[in-house]
């Protein structure tokens, strides 16, 4: 072997590693979707507030209307919006949504995760243990379960549920909750997408629903970019520049 032979062989054995360390360091990749996956007792226009926002922006943004019929019936449907984004995509998941988005998170399409009030449970983590390590909320008591589906009376649903939402609006909400079957609460999931996708989460610091410190730990856990906010559960609702604008962040995007 000649002198200059062995000395590109050396050189480029040396430039290897250093490419290679190079491909692993993660990027910011500007998103061009959002896809929003609302959780139990709702439905897609949840994200009413939040929506316009996004769009303004300039995003391409999509409420999935999740059927709560199950966890799979519910991974499937976010699949299937997913599948219809054209480039980078930030999906978010409010309150029991945030198990779908666990689960299908590593989708290649997704850049990032949003969690707003929302589970974010390890994979097969049984998440109901977890949250009986913390005080359970109020309105806990007002479900009311009818053959195997769950909603919330009307009283947990305004006082605790919507607290924080002006009157008349809460009222609509509880009018469009949608059926959540009783047993998706136990669904465990088989990956944890946040392990390995950059996540952010918007606590609720009045949550009635959801303990806040149960949301703290989760977000802590994740080592997700964390606002708190003076907010019931459905802080969507309630402050929609916040929770849009932790989006935007996510999405590679100014605040509006």
């Amino acid at each position: 072997m000649t002198l200059w032979r062995s000395l590109f062989v050396a050189a480029s054995l040396l430039a290897a590693p250093l490419s290679l360390a190079h491909a692993q360091t993660p990027q910011m990749v500007k998103a061009k979707n959002v896809v929003l996956v609302h959780g139990a007792w709702a439905d897609g226009s949840s994200w009413s507030e939040v929506i316009p926002i996004l769009q303004a922006a300039g995003l391409h943004v999509t409420a999935v209307q999740n059927p709560l019929s199950s966890l799979a019936d519910s991974v499937e449907a976010t699949k299937r919006a997913l599948a219809e984004q054209d480039g980078p995509t930030v999906l978010v998941a409010h309150s029991w949504g945030g198990t779908v988005i666990s689960q299908v998170g590593n989708d290649p399409k997704v850049t990032g995760l949003v969690y707003v009030a929302a589970r974010a449970p390890d994979a097969n983590e049984d998440f109901v243990a977890l949250s009986k390590q913390f005080p359970t909320g109020p309105v806990r008591a007002g479900i009311v379960e009818h053959d195997g589906d769950t909603k919330l009376s009307e009283d947990a649903f305004l006082k605790y549920f919507a607290n924080g939402v002006k009157p008349e609006q809460a009222k609509e909400l509880y009018a469009v909750q949608w059926p959540t079957a009783a047993s998706i609460f136990a669904g465990r999931t088989t990956e944890a997408a946040w392990h390995a996708k950059p996540s952010w989460y918007a606590v609720s610091k009045n949550d009635y629903t959801i303990n806040p410190d149960l949301e703290r730990f989760l977000a802590k856990r994740m080592n997700a970019t964390t606002v708190e906010l003076d907010a019931g559960h459905l802080s969507l609702v309630s402050h929609p520049k916040e929770v849009a604008n932790l989006i935007l962040e996510a999405a590679g995007y100014p605040r509006s």
